[in-house]
């Protein structure tokens, strides 16, 4: 008897077996608990001393609608009463024309549950809109072709108006002086105030009350004519000489505290917590001071593997401090956006050493001491590790 014909032999006489073995399977994951589920609560109110505080959340890429209402509870808990989340266009108009926004409409379902404003922040091509790549200058999701303003600009016209009942403020594109948010490609101020001036008239029309910011720029020292991007203070000077404040109804920033001190005086050659003073003298050079000023995206790494790294205690010192900083010194902010509550999943890397929940939902001894300080309570026992609970 030939190999192959031995082989179907045997085959055929343990198949029932083997059938057996794979009904057992398909009934054993059939078994498997359900995953929670994400019944809206009664509607609920953030109780918060701290009326500046925001955190920045990754909400989008959550696959389980219970992790995105756990994460916007574990918010409230904290005594926060806004959020950032980023809404990338390229995932709910993958055809021309034609929106998907059950990504979004959960998000802002939990959020308005828990009592939470957002702040969303607007950016990521779709591959119809973006250019055709090659070897020379590949393409990356960030590469929006002037082409493709107006088609932007619909979009975000489209999300203010489907909700403009929740929705805050929207932000327009994600750190513009560096080249990575442009897919390498070169973008001026002027050219960020071109494509500014085209998304507010369209938002403009779609929802009137809808506030729209200039986006923040990234805190960077690069050198005049660096390729990788421009001086975040070279950048906002540029940009409000280029008619920015015709085109935007508010700023927002970024300013981490890397290893310096909450309280360290800021320097135009160092990066630091308070470099958003010298970012608002800009502003007010140029602006009117009443316009709204949002940090959304700062705090401090405790990350071994970061460079710029604190400790994990003092990365609780600083927040602290950061956070009772504004409060007493910058009445003109009206949101400190905390980078970030949780990532959807681990990052393996320093980014994980920015976030205050695990995302296995296991809170940070930072998370609680945020929490005492925004209500009121004295630091205790909580900034350790609490054991891990099932969710709810």
């Amino acid at each position: 008897m030939s190999k192959s014909i031995h082989h179907l032999v045997t085959l055929a006489r343990h198949w029932p077996v083997a059938l057996r073995l794979v009904l057992a399977t398909l009934l054993f994951n059939a078994l498997q608990p359900a995953e929670p589920r994400a019944t809206p609560q009664v509607q609920q109110t953030v109780v918060t001393t701290l009326p500046q505080l925001c955190v920045h959340t990754r909400l989008i890429d959550e696959v389980w609608e219970w992790k995105i209402q756990r994460s916007l509870q574990l918010v409230r808990e904290m005594g926060a009463n806004t959020i950032v989340e980023f809404f990338p266009w390229a995932y709910m108009e993958t055809t021309p024309g034609r929106f998907d926004w059950h990504l979004a409409d959960r998000i802002m379902r939990h959020a308005r549950n828990q009592g939470l404003q957002v702040i969303a922040r607007m950016g990521f091509v779709p591959a119809w809109a973006r250019p055709d790549a090659d070897e020379s200058q590949p393409g990356t999701l960030n590469s929006l072709p002037r082409a493709a303003w107006g088609d932007f600009a619909h979009f975000v016209a489209e999300f203010a108006r489907r909700y403009r009942d929740d929705l805050q403020h929207v932000v327009i594109w994600n750190e513009p002086n560096l080249a990575f948010e442009w897919g390498f490609e070169t973008v001026t101020p002027g050219d960020y105030v071109a494509l500014l001036q085209v998304v507010h008239e369209a938002v403009r029309a779609a929802s009137p009350g809808t506030i729209i910011l200039a986006a923040g720029p990234a805190p960077t020292l690069e050198p005049p004519g660096s390729p990788n991007g421009m001086n975040d203070l070279h950048w906002l000077e540029a940009m409000y000489a280029a008619g920015a404040a015709d085109w935007s109804d508010g700023l927002a920033l970024h300013s981490y505290g890397f290893r310096d001190a909450p309280a360290t005086a800021p320097s135009a050659t160092r990066l630091n917590f308070r470099r958003v003073e010298l970012q608002r003298e800009i502003m007010l050079r140029h602006d009117d001071p009443v316009r709204p000023v949002i940090l959304t995206e700062t705090g401090w790494n405790d990350d071994p593997r970061h460079e710029q790294a604190v400790s994990p205690a003092w990365r609780i010192r600083y927040t602290l401090d950061a956070l009772e900083y504004a409060a007493q010194h910058w009445p003109w902010l009206d949101k400190l956006c905390l980078w970030a509550l949780r990532y959807p999943a681990p990052a393996w890397s320093w980014r994980d050493g920015f976030t205050l929940v695990t995302p296995e939902f296991l809170t940070k001894p930072v998370y609680h001491a945020i929490r005492n300080l925004a209500l009121g309570r004295a630091q205790g026992n909580e900034l350790w590790l609490a054991p891990p609970t099932a969710p709810a």
